[in-house]
């Protein structure tokens, strides 16, 4: 069992490093979001964002949703691979959470159908439990409202990130006024996970490759908590070599491109079609 778990493992952090390869190709494609200005698709990304969550239809989550698959197909995003990344997380956890809100229990309001049925409503202290624990209308409509304005989110910002360089998406921040200390931190983090992973990896491979008999699960867990204290000082000194290597090498918290941005048709295209989802939406919300 010991070695499963070490296999898994092993397993989990090269597919982790995979993903984050995978996903950064399709920065590279020629789509629709490839193609507009980092600094034009910031702005309108935060723009679409605030309607999101100023938004209590569900009606209109929807729609946005429906809009953010549309772009994620034109970008030539693989919409499994977006549905995915988007919905295995957040969306779902979010869901698990708000879900005891379904119930008449938290939401009052009108019975969709009855769950359980007491001889007599009961009180326990400040709790009252009624006779009849029913899923109300309103409690799915607000748990609804909850989920999908989260996917529309996450859809929204998971496309700005797998469609923009990162290097691109730093400079625009930069470009923008964001503190240089945030462009700092964001930039080592990006990199110092994937050298982490890569460490993480390089540890149960040594391990693998020099083991002679399986561990008893004791001896197991013994030796994952010893790499853990190893991965954090080593986590220490890296971050303190990383940042003197970045600023050995000229690096003071400004991004370089080879190319400066430039506004064209596109971008115009792009922020039209903002501005009328957001007209739309002050209108008909």
């Amino acid at each position: 069992m010991g070695n499963d778990f070490v296999a898994k493992t092993l397993a989990e952090t090269a597919k982790a490093i995979e993903y984050s390869v995978f996903a950064n190709q399709y920065a590279e494609k020629k789509g629709f979001l490839q193609r507009i200005d980092p600094r034009v698709k910031l702005l309108t990304t935060l723009a679409l964002l605030i309607v999101i969550g100023l938004t209590n239809r569900l009606s209109v989550l929807l729609a946005l949703y429906g809009g953010a698959l549309v772009l994620a197909a034109f970008s030539r995003v693989s919409l499994g691979f977006f549905i995915k990344r988007v919905w295995v997380f957040i969306p779902l956890f979010t869901g698990i959470v708000a879900l005891p809100a379904v119930f008449n229990i938290v939401t009052p309001g009108k019975p969709l159908f009855t769950v359980i049925s007491f001889m007599s409503p009961h009180t326990f202290g400040p709790f009252h439990i009624p006779q009849h624990i029913t899923i109300t209308i309103q409690g799915v409509s607000g748990v609804s409202i909850l989920v999908m304005r989260v996917a529309a989110s996450v859809s929204m910002a998971v496309l700005l990130v797998l469609t923009t360089q990162w290097i691109r998406l730093l400079k625009a921040l930069y470009v923008l006024k964001t503190p240089e200390v945030v462009i700092m931190i964001l930039a080592m983090t990006y990199r110092y996970i994937h050298l982490f992973l890569r460490t993480v990896e390089g540890m149960f491979l040594a391990k693998k490759s020099r083991e002679i008999s399986d561990l008893k699960m004791k001896e197991e867990h013994g030796w994952i908590a010893s790499r853990l204290g190893v991965l954090v000082g080593k986590s220490y000194r890296l971050s303190n070599e990383v940042h003197l290597a970045m600023t050995s090498r000229g690096w003071t918290g400004n991004p370089t491109l080879m190319d400066d941005f430039t506004i064209n048709r596109i971008d115009g295209l792009w922020i039209v079609i903002t501005l009328a989802v957001v007209i739309l939406w002050i209108v008909f919300r």
